[in-house]
This record gives structure tokens, C-alpha cells and sequence, in this order.
């Protein structure tokens, strides 16, 4: 038994912890956990905990069903909402085979194999999601309207409102579980928020954006309000998206820098952002997996749709922020097409493949597009050579299902699963008779 699995087994007797909780996601990013009791997290460690794999969304077939959960020690946290005493705990499971092999269904094996890559290159991956979510007076009923909690705007400070205690409430959860965070505040639309997780190495990321969303949601329930990270959930109104920062280091250098630069990006940063570029319509049914994720994906609404990037334009689809010009640690790009209702471990495993292959290949960076280009002319547009995201689903799976990149960044495996259920999904909404039909139809035909 190795230092940080001891470590968990004594905070679990020292803080009277009668719960651990062991998390995974299935392909989709839905949040799986089994609880176990004190008494078996030793065998826990050594064996890992047996489940049926078929019965989880795009793991295994029903005739290899078996499989383990087994936890990662260097995940564990106690999770402050379920009070001081008879406490509840989390980790993170990596799922294996009955053999002990990394199941090639698990989408944090899927970003541990991507990770690999870069550190055979001499990378080290870091994201720095921007995670927005809506507020709704709870429960949340889908045969009513949605009632927003508050009527803010961008950066609105909404004194002795819910809101104002529950973005409070959360950090100060997220915190306690050992997440940064850097910037909690409220965003454009009336009830919706945003709070910034401090940059970290991907795989801690993508386990700390899994934690965020349900501890926003758990924060919420007992403020008796309901929180939802669906893309586009108001009409007329702007979508959340889930910014994701990211950048390479070599050791302690940034890769992404070079001071000699106009532009301060490196011939690695350069080609990286290429990458993003080029492949950014074979990976977009990743970033933006669900029907309502094109909803949002329309020019108007601040979101970006325009395969270009710029350094201040927030109309191009990949931005080289300027906060801090010249510093070399807050050199990085910004894709802000993903949404925060995305699997983040297939996400940042799709972004970094895309940004390697341009490395590898020295994709050339095209010049930045300064101009708004939700106001230029289609003329304009063709001139530059701007073209842009997929409009629906639909058009987004097809393009996936071409793409050698998103295979091997997946896997057989995952990616087969991943469209297969997409498909799915699409076909159900293609043939689903919508309110707006009935309202607009029905009468005059």
C-alpha cells in the first residue's frame, strides 16, 4: 500500500468518514458513482469494486460485462456538503478490465493516453475552463417556464439575492475540496453565472470541472433554487459556454511563448492554435455534444461560430487573450466554442490531438481577424477564407464520423460508441414534432 492510499485510510477513521463515494463518467460525461463503506477501501485499493459495465452508457458490451472501478487515492476529498460528522467522501476511479487492464471505454484513460503523448514530446497540458450555468426557481419543471432567480447583467453585483450567496457558497465548497478558483460573477443574462477553476494540469481538471458541476448543483438545491448547465436554455437569450484556456509547458517555460514575437506566441503556440482551427469542425460534436449545443452555436448571441482567431476580437471562434501582454505563464489560447454540458475528459483529449497535429505537421497559422465578423458580409467572409462550425447535430456527427483525428484521439472504441449514440440522439429530435410546429403549422395547413 503506497503513502497516499494510507493517507486516505486514515483520514477516513481520524474525520469519522462513513462514506466513499467512487466516480466515473460514461461516454457522455454523466457522473456514475458507487459508495462504499470504510471496511472495503483497502480491498478497494488492491482489487478495485466489481460493476456491471453494460449497464453504463458506451463501456461494454453485455457480454463482457464485468468490470472494476478502481480509485485513484490522490482524488480523495471530503465533500463539505454532507456536514462534519458521518462524513461523505470522494475519488476518482480509473476503470479496468477483470484482467487489470485500463478499459479503452473510459474516458479518463481516453485523456491519461492523450496525456502520454504530449509527455513524449515534452509537454505538459494545462486548461483553464470558464464554466457558466443558468439559475432557475426550483424544481425545475420542463412543462413550465423557466423562472430566472435574478435580473442581472454582465459583472452586475445583485446584493441580498440568492445568487449572489449560492456563487459564495459554492467557492467556498469548491475550496474546501482543494479547487481554485480564480473569478466567480455574474455573466450576461439575467440568472446566469460563472465561476473560473485556476489553471491545473488536464487530468486535474477534468476531475475538478466534474466536481464543479455537481457541486453547483448540490449548493443549489439547498438554496432551493435549480442550477443547469444546458447550453441554451432561454430563448432570446445568451447560451453557457465553457471557454477552456489551454497551453503547453516544456519543464518550467511556457511553449506557447516567445517575447520576440509580435504576436508573443512561439512557432509551437502558433501551429497549436492551427490545429485547433483546422480540425475544429471534425471535433465539434465533442466540444458541443447535445442537439440544444447548436441552439447556442448561432451568430448574435456572443457566441463563436467563425473558424478564425484574434487576440481581442471575442467574435473569432480561438482568442490569444491580452490580459497580461508579455507575461510569459499567461501566454495561452482560448477555445470558446465548448460548452459546459461536455464530457471534459474527451474535450481536452480532442483539443490537445488537434494541437499536436499541428505541431507535428507546422500547420501555419493564418493572420488574426480583428474585425466583428458576426457583422461581415458573406462577400467578406469568402475573401478571408472564414468558415464556420457546423449548424446543427446532425451536420456535426457526420463531419466527426470522417475524421481520423477524433478516432485516434478517442480510440475505436469510445469514438464508435460516441457517434453511434449521437446518431441516435439526433434521429429522436429529427422526428420529434416540436411546440413551434404545432403553433405555426397547425393552424394555416
Amino acid at each position: 500500500m503506497d503513502r497516499q492510499e494510507e493517507f486516505v485510510l486514515r483520514t477516513v477513521e481520524e474525520r469519522d468518514i462513513r462514506f466513499i463515494r467512487l466516480w466515473f463518467t460514461d461516454v457522455l460525461g454523466v457522473l456514475k458513482s458507487v459508495a462504499v463503506a470504510p471496511a472495503e477501501l483497502e480491498s478497494a485499493f488492491s482489487e478495485g469494486i466489481g460493476f456491471d459495465g453494460s449497464a453504463i452508457e458506451g463501456l461494454t458490451r453485455v457480454f463482457e460485462a464485468d468490470m472494476l472501478a478502481k480509485p485513484d487515492p490522490s482524488t480523495f476529498q471530503v465533500l463539505p456538503w454532507r456536514g462534519e460528522t458521518h462524513g461523505t467522501a470522494r475519488m476518482f476511479c480509473d476503470i479496468l478490465t477483470p484482467d487489470g487492464q485500463p478499459s479503452l471505454a473510459d474516458p479518463r484513460h481516453v485523456l491519461k493516453r492523450a496525456l502520454a503523448k504530449a509527455s513524449e514530446k515534452g509537454f505538459t497540458f494545462y486548461t483553464h475552463p470558464e464554466v457558466e450555468f443558468y439559475l432557475f426557481e426550483s424544481p425545475a419543471d420542463p412543462t413550465q417556464p423557466l423562472v430566472p432567480v435574478d435580473q442581472g447583467g454582465y459583472f452586475d453585483l445583485t446584493p441580498l439575492d440568492v445568487a449572489c450567496d449560492l456563487r459564495r457558497d459554492t467557492v467556498l465548497a469548491l475550496e474546501k475540496m482543494g479547487i481554485k478558483v480564480e473569478y466567480s460573477h455574474h455573466e450576461v443574462a439575467p440568472s446566469q453565472h460563472e465561476i473560473d477553476l485556476r489553471y491545473c494540469e488536464a487530468l486535474r481538471m477534468a476531475d475538478n470541472a466534474m466536481t464543479y458541476r455537481l457541486t453547483v448543483k448540490e449548493v443549489a438545491m439547498m438554496h432551493a433554487v435549480y442550477a443547469t448547465f444546458m447550453p441554451k436554455p432561454l430563448f432570446g437569450e445568451n447560451g453557457s459556454g465553457m471557454h477552456v484556456h489551454q497551453s503547453l509547458f516544456a519543464g518550467s517555460k511556457n511553449a506557447f511563448f516567445d517575447a520576440k514575437d509580435k504576436y508573443l506566441l512561439s512557432d509551437v503556440g502558433k501551429s497549436y492554435i492551427a490545429g485547433l482551427l483546422r480540425h475544429a469542425r471534425e471535433f465539434s460534436s465533442v466540444v458541443a455534444q447535445w442537439v440544444n449545443s447548436y441552439k447556442r452555436l448561432v451568430p448574435g448571441y456572443e457566441a463563436p461560430v467563425y473558424i478564425s482567431w484574434a487576440r481581442r476580437n471575442r467574435s473569432a471562434l480561438v482568442r490569444v487573450p491580452m490580459y497580461k501582454p508579455g507575461k510569459e505563464k499567461a501566454t495561452r489560447a482560448e477555445l470558446r466554442c465548448p460548452d459546459p454540458a461536455c464530457n471534459p475528459y474527451l474535450v481536452f483529449s480532442v483539443m490537445l490531438a488537434a494541437g499536436l497535429k499541428g505541431i507535428r505537421e507546422k500547420y501555419e497559422l493564418p493572420d488574426p481577424i480583428e474585425e466583428d465578423i458576426f457583422e461581415m458580409s458573406d462577400k467578406r467572409k469568402a475573401e478571408l477564407g472564414i468558415t464556420s462550425l457546423p449548424g446543427s447535430l446532425g451536420e456535426a456527427i457526420e463531419i466527426t464520423a470522417k475524421s481520423e483525428l477524433v478516432r485516434e484521439a478517442l480510440g475505436d472504441h469510445v469514438f464508435e460508441k460516441f457517434v453511434a449514440n449521437k446518431r441516435i440522439e439526433w434521429d429522436r429530435f429529427r422526428v420529434h414534432v416540436s411546440q413551434y410546429e404545432l403553433e405555426n403549422y397547425l393552424p394555416i395547413l
